[in-house]
């Protein structure tokens, strides 16, 4: 985010922490991050006015084309001009949701979405394939599933998020313009 808006100054200065906790969790359950494709990344935050602030600066840093209650909050999805590098990725999709009944540890950066091509149904087996289960096993990492839906959603979109409660990688059959465009179908 270089020339950054001011409104993002935390989120620039928290990129660093995220990328080093992204990549220790990946190592920790032994999923080799280059090869995968990253859709989107993600920030969590605790105040509707940091919110706010966000959709401020991520406004001038690019296009904002969704904006969709999912689990009875706001959710805003913008398309970045210039990709951020994070890791091996070049992502161009930042997710911000509104600040829900979930304190987070940390406001910032939180997770990345990894997209695994194919059948809906099978993405929890294919996503913990590519886990060690030496690795799921350590203390500290958990996983869950679920099936997050925006209110005009038509593709069924389940998740597996595995996290050490600092960050969150979490593996999904689409991308979220994908997810989007359903919306309008």
């Amino acid at each position: 985010m270089k020339n950054h808006p001011e409104e993002l100054t935390d989120l620039v200065t928290d990129l660093p922490r995220f990328e080093q906790a992204l990549t220790e969790l990946a190592g920790l359950v032994g999923l080799e991050l280059t090869g995968l494709t990253a859709d989107h990344i993600s920030v969590r935050c605790h105040q509707v006015a940091t919110a706010e602030r966000w959709k401020r600066g991520l406004s001038q840093l690019g296009t904002l084309f969704s904006e969709n209650q999912i689990n009875g909050r706001p959710i805003c999805l913008f398309a970045l001009r210039q990709p951020l590098q994070v890791g091996p990725w070049a992502i161009d999709v930042i997710e911000l949701p509104w600040p829900g009944n979930k304190l987070y540890r940390h406001e910032g950066w939180e997770h990345v979405e990894i997209v695994l091509r194919g059948e809906p149904e099978t993405l929890g087996a294919r996503a913990m394939a590519l886990l060690s289960d030496e690795g799921l096993l350590r203390p500290g990492i958990s996983f869950k599933t679920s099936s997050p839906k925006g209110d005009k959603e038509r593709l069924p979109n389940p998740t597996l998020a595995v996290t050490n409660g600092v960050v969150t990688i979490k593996f999904h059959p689409w991308t979220l313009k994908e997810i989007v465009a359903s919306e309008a179908a």
